[in-house]
């Protein structure tokens, strides 16, 4: 048996600013952008050279939704984005002007800085 995550979906406000901070200012490659009705697509977003997983941008409906943008996970670590080149890829969050929350420390397992993306939800980037 092989199973795999394909997607996980992450609650935006907006489509187009959510692909734009993916795309322009995180490097994300866009892989999909449908339309499925008047006020939904289908839009997927992933690391360059990433083909396992993609994150699925979706917009948040009614005010329940609306109130987890950001904090899906109650303020915890919510996605770890693993790099080949730790340096390039912090030096960019800092040259985009994302926020650090967590500077950059040595761990067993690798260097991890935490970031924010646009709405508030925290990744590690992680150099092993």
């Amino acid at each position: 048996m092989k199973q795999r995550i394909a997607h996980i979906a992450l609650v935006v406000n907006d489509y187009d600013e959510a692909i734009a901070f993916y795309t322009q200012k995180l490097h994300f490659d866009l892989i999909e952008d449908t339309i499925l009705s008047e006020t939904k697509r289908w839009v997927l977003v992933a690391p360059k050279g990433s083909s396992e997983c993609c994150l699925l941008l979706a917009k948040a409906v009614g005010e329940e939704q609306k109130s987890r943008t950001g904090n899906q996970t109650g303020g915890r670590v919510f996605l770890f984005l693993h790099t080949d080149n730790f340096q390039r890829d912090y030096q960019n969050l800092l040259d985009q002007q994302i926020r650090i929350v967590r500077e950059p420390s040595h761990e067993e397992y690798g260097t991890v800085a935490v970031f924010e993306d646009l709405y508030g939800n925290l990744w590690d980037l992680i150099g092993r």
